[in-house]
């Protein structure tokens, strides 16, 4: 990171810190500021992504269809579902690898300078839950849409949403930062 990079980061830190402590009014004019200062950052890693919103939203349901469809058609979901269904363990082991996956790429790869802008609780990034909320919504939709779960199964058809969450999350995940928005 260039010095003048480092020095813009500074600035949105600072800036973030001011975004907490100000009115409504004051709030709009940090979030204006922190706009430019974002714009003005070197796109050498491509561009510098901050907030989440329903055009990333949507960006990360349409990344999850994309990667979801296959699963949706193909049986080894309905194969994988089955076997993890028997073992809890690996089943929320295998929640816990997408997640970490998704994280990866979003704040790791350097696909994009992702910045976290406003975590919920002040921990967990906006982001994180719009891309895991968004595909553990569209994987269990069109799963059942296409008769490939039943819900008189409940730990099944978990499983097997699950199953599709984990590249349906992949999707999802480049879905929204790829274009840079």
């Amino acid at each position: 990171m260039s010095d003048s990079d480092s020095d813009h980061a500074d600035i949105i830190d600072e800036l973030e810190e001011l975004h907490d402590r100000v009115d409504a009014e004051t709030r709009e004019h940090v979030d204006e500021l922190m706009e430019q200062v974002t714009e003005l950052q070197s796109r050498g890693r491509g561009n510098v992504i901050v907030g989440f919103d329903r055009t990333d939203l949507s960006e990360a349901a349409i990344g999850s269809l994309v990667f979801g469809i296959p699963m949706f058609v193909e049986g080894g979901t309905n194969e994988v579902g089955g076997y993890l269904a028997t073992r809890p363990l690996q089943l929320l082991a295998t929640i816990a690898v997408a997640v970490a996956i998704v994280y990866g790429i979003v704040y790791v790869a350097d696909f994009q300078d992702v910045r976290v802008h406003r975590p919920f609780l002040g921990i967990v990034p906006r982001r994180m839950v719009g891309i895991c909320g968004v595909t553990f919504l569209v994987a269990p939709l069109g799963l059942t849409g296409w008769g490939r779960i039943e819900w008189e199964t409940p730990l099944l058809a978990v499983a097997t949403t699950t199953v599709a969450f984990v590249p349906m999350s992949i999707g999802a995940t480049l879905g929204d930062i790829l274009p840079g928005s």
